[in-house]
């Protein structure tokens, strides 16, 4: 059964809008798009940037150092330089609380 970690408020995190949270010690976004809730890794697999600090629009988060990018639904990499998916977690509602499992 995998643990899930309180991580946000559904009140605190808009329609498309991001939010780099702590999971069990682990940097991890968290993204609302378009009022449903994904999760990656904060890290790029190119060079281990972080991605909290990169371009966000629709369901793509662009790394701000080199630009590759990346699904945050699926965790593809969309693009070089990039070329190893990034980590999704599985994300859960309940009532206003969002909670997150590296599982």
């Amino acid at each position: 059964m995998p643990e899930f970690y309180k991580v946000a408020k559904v009140s605190e995190t808009p329609p498309d809008t991001k939010k780099l949270v702590e999971v069990d010690f682990v940097p991890v976004l968290l993204f609302n798009v378009q009022g449903e809730f994904y999760a990656i890794e904060d890290v790029c697999t190119h060079d281990d940037g972080p991605l909290a600090e990169g371009w966000f629009s629709g369901d793509e988060i662009e790394c701000p150092r080199h630009g590759a990018r990346f699904c945050v639904k699926t965790g593809k990499a969309l693009c070089m330089p990039a070329v190893e998916d990034i980590e999704c977690y599985t994300v859960k509602v309940e009532g206003d609380d969002i909670l997150i499992s590296l599982d």
